[in-house]
């Protein structure tokens, strides 16, 4: 039964190789991936601890075979243990979908959770041979005892027992003296603790990778390539708020538009439709003059956009906003501020209220 599962585990591995090799029409193939190469070697590796546990319990069946003759229930619970582990490695393979390749690598998403798929089955085996091996074997875990508190012993902490350090009192300190003496002050024997270590370890062997990744093979981009990228989806995004952003001006978020392609484009609407009523330099016409400084609806930005938007019925002037959309309406708005004090020739007498 060990050798056929092998066997199965060898199959989907090889079998997997030649869908690597296969995209060398669309460009190089996925094994010169350095995340391929990776996982290849982590698959090599838990296959042959496979295959060494294999022989070991295989080995082991030979001392436990008058047990298993003696009790079926425990020779029923391995083979139960086996025969789930053997339909996991075939649920795993059935669940691959192929669709977009990872961020991080230029697998397809079928190589790369094929592999995966085969490593975490690996893994489970691993743990099920181990877990038959010593029940075979009768290894009993082992309880440690107790431990009796020495007197005079200072207690160890969860603390001090991740950082492997150690307190000290006054008379243990000379043995803990580097002999660095600075105005009285004594450099103690203090080790970096464990986990920064290691850490730091695993920092350098990230910086190697990523330096390997970004800067000899290029099969991820580097800082400078992942800052356009950024910068340009960004300016996609801007390009569509703004899109959606013209559409949200009314007269309690409106703002007085400067620039000149703003002006103009409210100079246009301006005379195409204001100027009958108000003229085509705003002096005012049968409607008020929009060039001095009286308003009947008040001055600013907003009040000038509300009073375009919802007009005023009883002045005979028509609301604009189904005309009109609200960025036209704040162009609107902004070019009849942008004419006032232009003292047009043949100006209406002021009206209303000065602001």
């Amino acid at each position: 039964m060990n050798k056929q599962f092998i066997r199965l585990l060898t199959g989907s591995l090889l079998c997997s190789l030649p869908a690597f090799a296969d995209s060398g029409a669309n460009g190089p193939s996925e094994l010169y991936d350095p995340a391929a190469l990776l996982l290849l070697a982590v698959t090599g590796g838990l296959l042959l601890a496979i295959i060494i546990l294999g022989n070991a319990v295989i080995g082991a069946m030979d001392i436990f075979r008058e047990k298993m003759k003696k009790d079926a229930g425990k020779a029923a619970a391995i083979i139960v243990i086996v025969s789930l582990t053997l339909s996991g490695s075939r649920s795993f393979a059935t669940t691959i979908d192929d669709t977009h390749s990872p961020y991080y690598t230029h697998l397809s998403q079928t190589s790369f959770y094929l592999l995966i798929s085969v490593i975490l089955v690996e893994i489970a085996v691993i743990i099920s041979l181990l877990f038959v091996l010593r029940f075979l074997a009768g290894i009993k875990r082992k309880r440690k005892p107790a431990k009796i508190p020495v007197p005079g012993k200072p207690r160890v902490s969860w603390l001090e027992k991740i950082n492997n350090t150690k307190t000290v009192d006054a008379s243990a300190e000379a043995e803990e003296d580097m002999g660095h003496d600075f105005d009285g002050i004594h450099e103690l024997n203090n080790p970096t603790p464990p986990w920064w270590k290691w850490g730091f370890v695993f920092t350098v062997c990230f910086g190697i990778v990523y330096f390997w990744r970004t800067e000899i093979s290029h099969s991820a981009p580097g800082q400078l390539e992942e800052l356009a990228d950024a910068e340009q989806k960004a300016a996609v995004a801007k390009q569509e708020y703004l899109k959606k952003a013209a559409g949200n001006i009314d007269e309690n978020n409106v703002t007085l538009l400067t620039d000149p392609n703003d002006i103009a484009a409210g100079q246009k609407m301006f005379i195409s439709n204001c100027a009958p009523c108000h003229g085509p330099q705003g002096q005012g016409v049968v409607g008020p003059n929009l060039t001095d400084d009286y308003w009947l609806h008040g001055g600013k930005v907003d009040e000038v956009f509300k009073t375009i938007k919802y007009g005023v019925a009883d002045k005979g002037m028509k609301a604009w906003q189904e005309d009109f959309s609200p960025k036209q309406l704040a162009q609107l708005a902004s070019f009849i501020k942008s004419i006032h004090g232009s003292n047009p020739p043949n100006a209406k007498e002021a009206q209303g209220q000065k602001e």
